[in-house]
């Protein structure tokens, strides 16, 4: 069996192409298991996972833990807002009380850029990165660029748009390694203000006018405003906002052209996309998230093989 070259995903740029094909081709099997009437495979039946959670995550934890439980694994979900985090206690002890229950694998979401790495070095179990701060969240990107390539046939040669937050959006990056990797164009779109001071080096186009970036692309990934994560403010109103940098279905008219459209969610309706563009045949936002578990079980599957824990 091909194995990929990592033992943990900490982030996109750590991986080979041939890696995210592994982990493509992996998918599309456990993509037709998910449309079956039994659903599950009982390929992980002796693998503990704990998920993670040091920041609120609704979907991209449903998705790990769905993946999980299709896999036949046991599943612990730690939620640190009622955790002995807020008592004080250290990472690295929070995960070794974990992984005292003897778990072998840890899935991790945490507000500090380079949490997973740190947790890998110190740990003795395999990590997933569910996103740390506003670094990577590799598996997002993993699933973005697997529906773009399911809708458009490849990526070489593609281009694709990423528009909005990229500032605190640890969604570009991720897809920024990604998309470039398989060999697709990238250009980002936004306000001066939310777009990354340097991250041409990164080789990736830069644009403040959506309508021209529109009729370049031939799929966009519309991020969600963080406004969460904003200390300052970096427009002048969400309003103003979705005039110049939200999609509805006048922009998309203009441009005489299909383009595919996609949102890591949760949409801001009215903000990043109108409700009829969210749902509009262009839009392939609940394929993303079909896609989001399948590409997950492929992230485990594969990790686990590389474990050698021996079968009862």
């Amino acid at each position: 069996m091909e194995q990929l070259s990592v033992d943990h995903l900490l982030g996109i740029k750590y991986l080979s192409e041939a890696d995210i094909q592994l982990i493509f081709n992996t998918a599309d099997h456990f993509k037709e298991v998910i449309n079956r009437p039994i659903k599950k495979v009982p390929s992980l039946r002796d693998i503990t996972i704990a998920n993670l959670f040091f920041e609120n995550s609704t979907r991209t934890k449903l998705s790990f833990e769905l993946a999980e439980k299709r896999l036949s694994a046991d599943v612990i979900n730690f939620s640190a807002s009622q955790s002995s985090v807020k008592k004080g206690e250290t990472l690295i002890d929070t995960v070794n009380n974990i992984l005292a229950m003897k778990v072998d694998v840890v899935v991790m979401r945490h507000p500090n850029p380079g949490a997973a790495l740190f947790l890998s070095k110190n740990v003795d179990a395999c990590i997933i990165n569910a996103g740390d701060g506003t670094h990577e969240h590799p598996s997002q990107a993993l699933l973005d660029a697997y529906s773009i390539k399911e809708k458009l046939g490849e990526l070489k040669g593609k281009k694709i748009a990423i528009v909005g937050d990229i500032l605190h959006s640890r969604v570009a990056l991720s897809n920024i390694y990604a998309l470039k990797m398989l060999g697709a164009q990238v250009q980002l779109c936004g306000p001066k203000s939310l777009i990354p001071k340097h991250i041409e080096a990164l080789g990736v186009g830069v644009s403040t006018d959506l309508i021209q970036t529109l009729k370049w692309c031939d799929a966009v990934n519309m991020l969600r405003v963080q406004n969460e994560r904003m200390d300052l403010n970096y427009f002048p109103s969400t309003r103003e906002y979705a005039q110049l940098y939200g999609l509805n279905a006048k922009k998309l008219g203009s441009i005489k052209k299909e383009i595919v459209l996609l949102h890591p969610g949760p949409i801001n309706r009215g903000v990043e996309l109108t409700s009829d563009v969210a749902d509009s045949k262009n839009a392939i936002i609940l394929d993303q998230v079909e896609n989001g578990v399948a590409i997950r079980m492929a992230i485990i599957y594969l990790l686990v093989a590389k474990l050698n824990i021996p079968s009862t």
